[in-house]
């Protein structure tokens, strides 16, 4: 009873532990987010180029980390989680600090193949919290962990806007500096959350991004669930890929206004999955928050894309509420669909679905971008990019919708059985 109590308590001290480190992470992250397209700028010649290799060195990213995430996952299964969320702080500050000394567009995309096979740190995390958390709470834990997201999105790219007008390199040794200070906390402070009796030998390949996403999908109840992730993660990351240039074209922002309104976004996912989603999960389960969830994000990317003035931007951010819980609820499902074994592999493989979006989103939004600035200002039709997004979220409704109907029949068959 003893030995069950200090088990305990030692999971409840390691859920801030991971929190901070997330916290550090995420401000690194969103460092450099304002300025990243304008690195690349001083490469390129024009606009619509400066879009192509923004939209190449993302893709290269996101490759790398479709490739490594699952890898690390099984890995984190096979010896633990902290070492392998070290080699993970070790590769970002690496990477933050080679982009910075960047001085050729080869370079950069070298630089950033080597940090996205690195750095899988969140679906590490994801796992970290499943080990010390039961199943019945961790959607709650997991938006605790989605508002340090959000908080070292309020930090990340009001610093990042604010050093990148002093100069556009500084936030990367910035960035990196707060990689190596989270390397730091993690060896000297960080505990183990995986005991060895729970680990796993690795297997090269159960550990490939096919064998992974196979795996996910086989998980019971989760299904079409996937392609839904798929669906939502994409639209995600074609924002992310688009907000920077597409704002600057539109509203005439610059690096600090950027920061500002990613910042918007930070505040946003605190206060909704630090403090409200706690309470929204006593009245609602984890799969009716997605439903609604996706429901308002589809209605926020279309009012973005009609937006013709800026503080319609803000608007749609800050009205957006239900839609912040959507990723906490995702996870909270397939992570209690998952053996306890298997929590790194599954994570991975679900870093792994995000990944492929990374790959993916810029070959929607460099089209799509090139086309919004084809258009004045005030056309619509400018809003292409968030008009996809709006689609490509109510894709997600409609799979989770279905997938959702088909459990509750199942599990109304089984009672009548």
């Amino acid at each position: 009873m003893r030995k069950l109590l200090a088990r305990r308590r030692e999971r409840e001290a390691a859920m801030p532990f991971v929190m901070l480190t997330v916290l550090i992470d995420m401000v690194s992250i969103g460092l450099v987010i304002p300025v990243l397209p304008v690195l690349v700028g001083h490469f390129t010649d024009s606009p619509q180029e400066q879009a192509f290799w923004y939209g190449a060195v993302v893709f290269v990213f996101g490759f790398a980390n479709f490739i490594g995430s699952p890898i690390l996952g099984a890995l984190s299964d096979a010896y633990g989680r902290r070492p392998v969320l070290l080699l993970g702080f070790c590769g970002l500050g690496l990477n933050f600090f080679a982009t910075g000394l960047a001085t050729q567009l080869w370079m950069l995309m070298c630089v950033r193949v080597i940090g996205g096979a690195m750095q899988s740190n969140q679906a590490v995390a994801n796992a970290y919290v499943a080990d010390i958390t039961p199943p019945e709470q961790r959607a709650k834990r997991f938006g605790m962990l989605g508002a340090m997201f959000g908080l070292g999105f309020i930090v990340g790219p009001v610093m990042g806007g604010l050093l990148g007008k002093i100069d556009v390199q500084l936030p990367f040794f910035v960035a990196g500096g707060m990689a190596m200070l989270n390397l730091a906390y993690g060896f000297f402070v960080l505990p183990e959350s995986l005991p060895p009796s729970s680990r796993k030998p690795f297997n090269w390949r159960r550990a490939t991004p096919y064998t992974a996403l196979k795996s996910l999908t086989k998980l019971h109840g989760i299904g079409v669930l996937v392609a839904a992730i798929a669906c939502s993660a994409l639209a995600q990351f074609v924002t992310y890929t688009s907000w920077v240039l597409y704002t600057t074209f539109k509203f005439g922002w610059d690096t600090e206004q950027n920061g500002l309104s990613l910042a918007a976004v930070g505040i946003m996912s605190v206060i909704v999955q630090g403090l409200l989603l706690g309470r929204l999960l006593k009245f609602f389960s984890p799969r009716r928050l997605a439903i609604v969830g996706l429901l308002s994000s589809s209605i926020g990317y279309f009012f973005w894309g009609f937006a013709n003035q800026g503080w319609i931007m803000y608007a749609v951010i800050f009205g957006n509420v239900l839609g912040y819980t959507v990723q906490a609820s995702i996870q909270s499902i397939i992570s209690t669909a998952a053996h306890k074994d298997d929590q790194g592999a599954t994570m991975g493989a679900v870093s792994s679905i995000n990944s492929l979006m990374v790959v993916i989103a810029p070959l929607f939004s460099t089209p799509l971008l090139a086309v919004s600035t084809s258009f004045v200002r005030d056309d619509w039709r400018s809003g292409a990019p968030y008009y996809l997004c709006a689609l490509l979220q109510a894709c997600a409704l409609i799979l989770a919708f279905i997938q959702f109907s088909r459990q509750k029949k199942q599990a109304a068959e089984t009672q009548l059985a």
